[in-house]
């Protein structure tokens, strides 16, 4: 049994795909931003609920090559925040730098206060540094920035290795610091849709684990919810009631509260709620299905996952929706046309994202 898709809009990318990352479509309906990385700046450009462009095309200015961190924007698309090996930096379309945040270095054997990225961009043992990330609020106020500490100024504890803070997104002020009880190879951050306060964090420490963190801010203090297991989040409801996991091994599917409590019966073990690849050897237990660490919800109670990592070897990869109101069997989604072999991406209006097979373009999809 499969479900139909049907293309909504197809998204021309705004670099050449060996030019650039995988182009991103960001915000909400009514703010709608397509994103794409190059090699020396973030290039924007607003789109209309049509998904056409609406307005002027944006060039954000990168401080250090994209190899070397992560970026978040804006949800106006005027502003872009760079995480770096040794800074986050918040950086104007004409270039300047509205501020930056220094923080211990992401090279794990280095424990020098870098002041700029000159200083160690062609060293051979900076090469391949850890990272964090960043994201901003959903009003665009706060940068909420995971980093390695300590800070150039002041230090939680010497025990510390990587910090959770909250920022003044306008002047780049650090309102609040938390231990995020990790030392992290990489992490993303998930924004709450409607509470600017509230905040979602991933940790992947390779295969130490995946730890999760939710954060809330109240305009005086940050509190963190530290949950348990090793999960990667993968989504937040509309509503920003329900998150998505799966766990590091990437087995399990579930819709967990904000606490971290699995919501009765939404919760789907790979090996068992999707068949294996038709393609698969039927007794060959490495051909068992299991899930990406992508997906989310379509709506708040429509679920899309996907299991094209371990569809790969057996030919293309599958994406699933899953109704949490009614019978909760993942069905597979049957495309008119090659999506590439890469995991959805969910808008929660109803419709989810899958870029063309040559990267060149977005393609945009909802149920028919």
């Amino acid at each position: 049994m499969t479900v139909p898709a049907r293309l909504r809009a197809t998204v021309p990318a705004l670099l050449p795909a060996t030019e650039a990352d995988f182009p991103e479509l960001l915000g909400p309906p009514g703010r709608r931003l397509l994103a794409q990385r190059g090699d020396d700046a973030l290039l924007v450009q607003p789109l209309d609920d049509s998904f056409v462009p609406a307005g002027d095309r944006v060039r954000l200015p990168a401080p250090w090559p994209r190899r070397r961190g992560e970026w978040a924007l804006a949800p106006d698309g005027t502003l872009a925040v760079f995480t770096g090996v040794h800074a986050v930096r918040a950086v104007e379309p004409s270039g300047v730098t509205r501020w930056e945040v220094r923080h211990g270095c992401w090279y794990g054997a280095c424990r020098e206060m870098h002041r700029s990225y000159e200083e160690y961009g062609d060293r051979e043992d900076h090469r391949h540094p850890e990272g964090g990330s960043a994201a901003f609020s959903v009003d665009g106020k706060l940068v909420w920035a995971h980093v390695r500490g300590p800070l150039a100024v002041g230090e939680l504890s010497p025990d510390v290795v990587d910090e959770w803070l909250v920022l003044d997104a306008g002047d780049g002020r650090v309102l609040a610091r938390a231990d995020a009880e990790a030392a992290a190879a990489g992490s993303f951050h998930l924004p709450h849709p409607c509470d600017p306060g509230q905040m979602g964090l991933s940790i992947g420490e390779g295969q130490d684990g995946a730890p999760l963190r939710w954060g809330r801010w109240d305009g005086r203090e940050l509190s963190v919810a530290y949950l348990e297991g090793d999960l990667v989040l993968t989504g937040v409801s509309p509503s920003g009631g329900r998150l998505l996991t799966v766990t590091h091994q990437q087995d399990g599917l579930a819709v967990r509260d904000a606490g971290g409590a699995v919501v009765d019966g939404q919760e789907w073990d790979a090996g068992t709620a999707v068949p294996r690849h038709p393609a698969a050897e039927p007794e060959n237990d490495e051909a068992l299905p299991y899930w990406d660490y992508e997906g989310g919800f379509l709506d708040e109670t429509t679920l899309i996952g996907s299991t094209v990592e371990s569809d790969e070897e057996w030919g293309e990869g599958r994406h699933w929706i899953i109704g949490t109101a009614d019978a909760r069997t993942p069905v597979e989604v049957a495309y008119p046309v090659p999506v590439g072999s890469r995991p959805p991406t969910a808008l929660g209006d109803g419709g989810w994202v899958t870029p063309s097979e040559s990267g060149d373009a977005l393609y945009v999809w909802e149920l028919d």
